[in-house]
């Protein structure tokens, strides 16, 4: 498979309330990118409680916003075809999330599918964010067809530019937009856009 990414049909049974969806499952060299499960839950809302992961957003996740945005990603899992894996590294277990999603707020960005992660900070600096990205992107491009997948973040956000630099996405300045859910005043407003088409990403594979 490319980028050595092997897929799998996993069936994820949510907890009570959710939707029942067949979602894929991506093995990387290190990585598992599979659908949410509820022992998930608690680690989950650890890494969205703690302020170094969470430092490039308007603020902390209490534990039902936690447990809303896994609901969520079921849901969405259903509805578009894809969304948010929860990702499991080798000898560390959960660590957190990857994956493609469409933004639900109008922006000049919009429609788009966005790629995006967040990771516990104990898997920091293993290089797991561009290994689970590669793999999120393959599927994306290769299973959904998708014609371009595109990131954004803050400006000061370099660890998650670098691992958009790193996984082939190009700089798009002239796609830089203010979020529609973040004040213009405040300072996490503008946001930089990357992005990468199905034509460049398969480039990528040939080289």
């Amino acid at each position: 498979m490319a980028c050595g990414v092997a897929v799998s049909l996993g069936r994820v049974t949510p907890g009570a309330g959710s939707i029942l969806s067949e979602i894929p499952v991506l093995r990387t060299a290190r990585l598992t990118l599979r659908g949410w499960q509820d022992q998930d839950r608690d680690p989950f809302a650890a890494l969205n409680a703690d302020p170094e992961v969470m430092e490039h957003f308007p603020g902390l996740q209490d534990r039902a916003h936690s447990d809303t945005m896994i609901d969520r990603a079921m849901q969405l899992w259903a509805e578009d075809g894809f969304c948010w894996w929860a990702v499991e590294a080798d000898d560390l277990g959960f660590i957190g999330f990857t994956g493609l999603a469409r933004p639900r707020w109008d922006a000049p960005i919009t429609p788009c599918v966005e790629i995006g992660w967040r990771l516990a900070r104990r898997a920091w600096g293993h290089g797991f964010a561009p290994e689970a990205a590669r793999a999120a992107l393959d599927w994306g491009f290769r299973t959904r067809h998708l014609d371009e997948i595109v990131s954004f973040t803050v400006p000061a956000n370099t660890r998650s530019r670098a691992v958009m630099e790193r996984i082939g996405l190009q700089r798009m300045p002239d796609r830089d937009f203010g979020h529609p859910r973040i004040p213009p005043e405040h300072p996490l407003h503008r946001h930089v856009v990357y992005a990468i088409t199905r034509d460049a990403w398969a480039s990528i594979g040939r080289a």
